[in-house]
């Protein structure tokens, strides 16, 4: 599965539903995150979603079990397709998030957070986290896949990592840059070819393609980037 997915991460309504209206004919979906979600509320989902395509909602839940499943429960009802929460929450946390959505194959599949893309080994250590980066990401996919996640995001560089440890976990990698892209505040970032090979199944791209002056052609560069290199991968193999 190779899914490219829009990140919608302006402040209101106009601007969102332009440019989704926009890019619709050239994403496979869209994401809306926490910038638009506390802006416009819950319904600004149901109006990206009315378009016809998948929708990613970052919203990161991280509370008590219940509170989260309360909360993932409203955003289920908005017809989105995934729904984040932190893995760091731990697996009780987890297993609300599922329990409310249901199975991820026919409604609204939980996707857990592992490592922030904004982190490295170093802030990692900053908080208390004495595991390599890549470790950690190991241990939270294994925490996340028995809670019953469908997947999990993490950067490209940890993607490989996950497929090789064989759970079936849906990949998302946040951090996508078209060759000659900035970083901006993602200190592990990849190119579409990087994220192929590692194995990622949804690739989130935002400020390349929203903050481009033809924000159109710079989403179907990207799509037509994505089919070579989907042509061009050797067979994913999980370890």
């Amino acid at each position: 599965m190779s899914v490219f997915l829009v990140a919608l991460d302006v402040p209101g309504e106009p601007e969102a539903m332009g440019l989704a209206e926009l890019l619709a004919p050239h994403v496979d979906g869209f994401k809306v995150g926490l910038e638009l979600l506390m802006g416009e509320g819950p319904g600004i989902v149901r109006r990206v979603v009315s378009l016809g395509l998948p929708v990613f909602v970052d919203a990161k839940l991280h509370d008590i079990p219940n509170t989260v499943g309360r909360a993932a429960a409203q955003i289920g009802a908005t017809g989105a397709r995934w729904v984040t929460v932190h893995a760091s929450g731990g697996s009780e946390m987890m297993r609300a998030a599922v329990e409310a959505l249901g199975s991820g194959s026919d409604g609204t599949g939980v996707l857990a957070v592992t490592v922030l893309t904004s982190l490295d080994t170093v802030g990692l250590a900053t908080i208390g986290v004495s595991h390599d980066l890549r470790s950690q990401v190991e241990s939270l996919a294994r925490l996340a896949a028995g809670s019953g996640a469908e997947g999990v995001v993490c950067a490209v560089p940890e993607a490989a990592a996950v497929k090789q440890l064989g759970l079936g976990l849906v990949v998302a990698t946040p951090g996508i840059r078209p060759t000659g892209s900035e970083a901006g505040d993602q200190k592990r970032i990849a190119t579409v070819t990087g994220a192929i090979e590692a194995g990622a199944d949804l690739m989130v791209v935002g400020r390349p393609v929203t903050a481009a002056r033809d924000p159109a052609g710079v989403a179907r560069a990207i799509a037509e980037e994505i089919e070579e290199a989907v042509q061009a991968a050797p067979p994913a193999t999980a370890g």
